[in-house]
């Protein structure tokens, strides 16, 4: 039980710490477009985005996927930077564009789940369950990300309601500082070596 709250924790803390701003930016990219109203979207917004980065980070951390953490660390800005982008676009989606973005939210989270695995995989020791440190930091980070994005649900509720500020306008202006952002961080973390090999096995 050590092992579950000690991997727990860690997940919880990989989303919550100042470090995890890719990760913070893209929820923020992903909740901008709701009202704290709509918050039973968000959450199969955010549940969409914890199946896909589950996904890679089992096989990441399993060693059967494994990308170069250069490529990882510099395509992640770019979710973050196209999820930006697209809210600008169109601040104001269709039902069916909302459908479509719970699919970019697990695809992106695909490309999430190896950054996770970049800070999982050098922890996990052979005699412990693997199943259950990956459940466990699964959890953890399922929690945080909910903390997330309550807080972020919570600022735009006040933004919106009481200060009357109008949502296209702050959709709009939020995205362009995360667009922004995430440009500086995918110009950071341009890969400078031609090493574009996938090993999957």
């Amino acid at each position: 039980m050590s092992d579950v709250g000690f991997y727990f924790t860690l997940g919880w803390e990989h989303i919550i710490s100042l470090d995890a701003l890719d990760h913070q930016l893209f929820i923020l990219a992903l909740t901008v477009l709701y009202t704290l109203k709509e918050w039973k979207k968000v959450l199969i917004l955010v549940t969409a985005f914890t199946i896909g980065h589950s996904i890679t980070l089992a096989l990441s951390t399993l060693n059967v996927l494994v990308i170069p953490s250069d490529l990882v660390e510099f395509f992640i800005p770019c979710t973050i930077f196209i999820t930006a982008a697209a809210n600008i676009i169109r601040p104001r989606p269709s039902p069916k564009f909302i459908q479509l973005n719970y699919f970019f939210a697990m695809f992106f989270g695909l490309i999430h789940g190896l950054g996770f695995a970049n800070a999982l995989r050098f922890m996990l020791v052979q005699d412990q369950s693997l199943g259950w440190s990956l459940l466990s930091f699964n959890l953890g980070l399922e929690a945080g990300q909910i903390a997330v994005v309550v807080l972020l649900l919570s600022i735009a509720h006040l933004f919106i309601f009481y200060l009357k500020i109008n949502h296209k306008y702050w959709i709009i202006s939020i995205s362009a500082i995360v667009l922004l952002v995430s440009l500086k961080m995918a110009i950071d973390r341009f890969p400078h070596k031609n090493n574009f090999n996938i090993n999957s096995r």
